[in-house]
């Protein structure tokens, strides 16, 4: 029964660790055609946490440049970026990965949006931060699977 225990256990951690593996890092990136089509987990974004991290102060902070009528009852929608409502309608899963991975890579170096997995900071970056992403590459995927389901209503 130990060893049954141990082996289970081994599994585990072998494969958290192969899936962590399978991430493409921030620097293995490709953008093509103001897109990224490959999945960075190879695993489906969760919306609903999704929702968590666009809404987290701490991860996303997306709430403090745009508004997204889903999550009202969320405090201090900004408007330095246009609404999220019906950016699914907008934009592809693949498009929406690129602005989410790198802004600046989409639309201009003058965008106030960060780079959320890439490891161009600009200047002057603080020195603890160096060699990190904001997000992980999971929960850019579930930012966007959250993204893909704000359409406009019909």
């Amino acid at each position: 029964m130990h060893r049954f225990f141990v082996c289970a256990v081994m599994a585990g951690v072998l494969g958290s660790q192969v899936a962590i593996a399978s991430d493409i890092a921030p620097t293995d990136v490709k953008f093509e055609d103001m897109s990224i089509g490959q999945s960075l987990t190879g695993v489906p974004g969760n919306p609903e946490e999704g929702a968590k991290v666009l809404a987290n102060r701490g991860l996303g902070n997306c709430l403090a440049c745009h508004a997204v009528t889903p999550l009202e009852n969320e405090q201090f929608h900004g408007n330095v970026g246009p609404s999220l409502d019906g950016v699914a309608d907008r934009w592809s899963a693949e498009e929406l990965r690129a602005i989410v991975v790198n802004a600046k890579h989409i639309f201009t170096e003058q965008t106030v949006m960060p780079a959320f997995y890439s490891l161009d900071y600009g200047i002057n970056p603080r020195k603890d931060l160096e060699g990190k992403t904001i997000l992980t590459a999971q929960q850019v995927e579930d930012v966007v699977a959250y993204l893909g389901t704000l359409k406009e209503p019909e």
